[in-house]
């Protein structure tokens, strides 16, 4: 399978090379999917956790968790691959995991165990239950720190305002410092506001990973609950379209164009997409003014990873992706939500 790794980067990376065709890449896939509720089948003290339990609303029973561990490792396992085919990706953060088993249960199905995936999880405060995780290839990634940073309200008339922390994974990638932040910022129910303390307390943890090791790669990835035009994402978190106008405290998101020009998304709600999955680069990530300098990990592509069987092929909802339950009907899907990966280039010395 290395071997055939290698003709592939050879291949897709020729474009990189440029006059000195000898120069050899090696190429690594970031993802991120939101995993739409991936419950078990018990009640956990302290948690609202009763619609996925056999006798509740969803009649969430064995074989409808066992059919989601498996459609969603299938993706999982397909994420990255259409540029790495029997690799995929070296990390992939997640959205709505209910607790450490679900995480034991889904890394144990055939398709993930066979590629060596473990995962980082600190159980969050969540009052549904639902926390961030990272799945990790350990032949590709290490994890070094762990830490899940609280959402702090700040004003104190959301003092009671509880909702999911930000976790933030540093380790090592292709032998350089990277971090990854894996979040799900405050739902639509609650107001902007939210989602941009969420922004500014993230923008926070980059600024002091990159303080603390100015070499320090940092990815900001999740479910954001916003698209990346609204002010959470341009403001708040300093995020800029356009590679060349990123500034040392900005990050680029290279979504911001996928959904205002292309108009495509990752979720679809009355009739439009939004694109609320993002992974956002800091500036040591990026190439600008044109130069392909490859000689440390620089961002490379970004693309919403599509298969035909994460779309809804009939009915009501033909068209958008095609998520586990819809209408009380149980569809035997996978999520509301479509992964998305970014690839990440650095030259073999």
């Amino acid at each position: 399978m290395k071997k055939n790794f290698l003709l592939i980067l050879m291949f897709l990376l020729c474009a990189i090379t440029g006059a000195n065709a000898q120069k050899k890449y090696s190429l690594y896939a970031v993802g991120f999917y939101n995993q739409e509720n991936l419950f078990d089948t018990c009640h956990d003290e302290g948690k609202r956790d009763y619609d996925f339990l056999p006798n509740g609303s969803y009649k969430w029973n064995g074989l409808k968790y066992s059919h989601k561990l498996h459609n969603m490792a299938q993706a999982l396992a397909d994420l990255g691959t259409d540029k790495l085919p029997g690799v995929g990706c070296s990390v992939i953060g997640l959205s709505e995991v209910e607790n450490s088993r679900v995480l034991d249960a889904l890394i144990s199905q055939p398709k993930l165990k066979e590629r060596g995936y473990k995962y980082v999880h600190v159980e969050g405060p969540d009052k549904r239950g639902i926390d961030c995780a990272m799945l990790y290839n350990p032949r590709y990634f290490s994890v070094k720190d762990v830490h899940l940073y609280p959402y702090v309200p700040e004003e104190a008339k959301d003092s009671g305002f509880v909702t999911r922390g930000f976790l933030t994974v540093k380790g090592e990638m292709a032998g350089e410092p990277v971090a990854v932040i894996v979040c799900h910022w405050p739902s639509r129910f609650s107001s902007p506001y939210y989602r941009e303390v969420a922004a500014r307390q993230v923008k926070k943890i980059k600024d002091s990973l990159i303080e603390a090791d100015k070499n320090c790669k940092v990815m900001v990835m999740g479910d954001m609950n916003d698209d990346p035009t609204n002010k959470s994402m341009t403001e708040a978190l300093s995020c800029k379209p356009d590679v060349d106008k990123v500034g040392k405290d900005d990050m680029y998101n290279p979504w911001y164009n996928i959904l205002t020009k292309e108009g495509r998304g990752t979720l679809f709600y009355s009739g439009t997409w939004n694109l609320f999955d993002q992974i956002v680069l800091s500036p040591n990530l990026l190439n600008k003014n044109g130069r392909k300098d490859y000689s440390s990990l620089k961002f490379f592509q970004n693309q919403i990873h599509v298969r035909p069987y994460l779309i809804q092929s009939e009915g009501k909802y033909k068209g958008a992706p095609k998520r586990t339950t819809a209408g009380g009907v149980w569809l035997d899907g996978y999520s509301d939500h479509l992964p998305v990966v970014v690839y990440l280039v650095k030259e073999q010395k």
